[in-house]
């Protein structure tokens, strides 16, 4: 008779511990700024300590979601084809040191790019679309989640859906003031913001 492996207890409804989510800005949060549009993974850095600041945070039980405008490929500096390689070599990188991301959101969709993505889109930042496919598709509190970038665009979009916000001083470091909105807290980077998030009482999650 084979034995499997016992299966996983499961919590009482009403007992389980809430989805939180960590939804972290690509450009000059989790990869350095480009000089030049994003054609090749290869030509990108990631921002020092990012990736292990993720990898502990899925460790600690944070779905880890990456979020982000696509301007390059909306205006058609890069191709559809370029991105969906970048894409897919960026989420190999991450996934050879451990980081799965639940989600990848990227917006290749602008009011004024070029067709085929010249339209507007509910999930291109700062608007919420994305934070309430989240909440649809993943049962996320959206309250309880936290929102990681270096540009008002995503700190807009968390507060208006109901995130806690985080600016870091990597990348734009909020100099980019398209929109007059401060975050919560500001770290240095995402790495200390990870730290701080895993380490201080004032933000680990309820036992």
């Amino acid at each position: 008779m084979n034995h499997s492996a016992p299966l996983p207890q499961r919590c009482l409804p009403g007992t389980e511990q809430p989805t939180r989510g960590l939804f972290v800005d690509r450009w000059g949060t989790l990869l350095e700024l480009p000089s030049a549009p994003p054609k090749r993974f290869a030509d990108t850095t990631f921002v020092a300590g990012a990736v292990d600041a993720l990898y502990k945070a899925q460790c600690e039980g944070w779905s880890v979601y990456l979020v982000g405008n696509e301007d390059h490929v909306a205006h058609g500096e890069v191709s559809d084809q370029e991105w969906l390689h970048f894409e897919g070599e960026l989420l190999g990188a991450l996934a050879a040191h451990g980081v799965r991301p639940k989600r990848f959101y990227a917006c290749l969709e602008h009011p004024a790019g070029k067709d085929p993505h010249k339209k507007p889109s509910v999930f291109r930042l700062p608007d919420t679309g994305l934070f309430y496919h989240a909440l649809q598709a993943d049962g996320l509190q959206l309250h309880q989640s936290w929102v990681v970038g270096d540009s008002s665009l995503e700190i807009a979009a968390g507060q208006r859906a109901g995130c806690k916000t985080a600016g870091v001083r990597s990348g734009l470091a909020l100099r980019d003031r398209e929109l007059a909105i401060e975050p919560d807290v500001v770290f240095d980077d995402l790495a200390q913001m990870v730290h701080t998030l895993v380490r201080s009482p004032a933000y680990a999650r309820p036992r």
